[in-house]
């Protein structure tokens, strides 16, 4: 903050002096100030967005709900319920999702959601995300899923945020159990 002080300072020091200047006589002058405003103000936007990262707090992931439904005769699509928060004054925009899911500590899929996530200020988007996985690769996975009452679970993947002067890779990971 110290820093856009003294930018601010240095910008307006013609004005603080007291400088009378016919502008008729001096036209160069009026380049020097319009010089000045330009750089003062790409000095703030660039420590503005050098400092975007200490201001954003990472958004966090819940499951909520998993929903099963057939696909083919050897492949189910797996529907995750996830709950995105948004802990920010101000909206996120995830422009992509990656992950991959693990139940009971074995990996059953992964996927990736291009669709722009739109997700408000200090509040929670529900989204849903696809998983394909093929039923040699749930294994016992798949009576988990249908019999137990209480199913752990770890999401990990990457997700891109988007701001008004960067994007943002975040890398998260949630574990946790759903319960049905």
């Amino acid at each position: 903050m110290k820093t856009v002080a003294i930018i601010i300072y240095w910008a307006s020091f013609p004005m603080r002096i007291g400088f009378s200047i016919d502008t008729q006589e001096h036209p160069s002058y009026i380049l020097i100030v319009k010089k000045h405003y330009w750089i003062s103000l790409l000095a703030i936007s660039i420590l503005l967005v050098s400092c975007l990262d200490w201001v954003i707090k990472e958004p966090s992931i819940v499951l909520r709900e998993i929903n099963i439904k057939p696909r083919t005769l050897s492949s189910i699509s797996i529907i995750l319920d996830l709950d995105v928060q948004n802990p920010n004054p101000f909206d996120l925009t995830l422009s992509s999702f990656e992950y991959t899911v693990y139940l009971d500590k074995e990996k059953i899929g992964n996927g990736r959601s291009e669709s722009v996530l739109f997700v408000p200020s200090s509040s929670t988007t529900r989204v849903q995300v696809p998983v394909i996985a093929s039923f040699k690769d749930l294994g016992k996975n798949l009576k988990t899923i249908i019999t137990d009452d209480n199913v752990p679970y770890k999401i990990e993947g990457k997700a891109v945020i988007k701001t008004f002067f960067q994007s943002l890779d975040w890398p998260f990971s949630k574990e946790g159990h759903v319960k049905k």
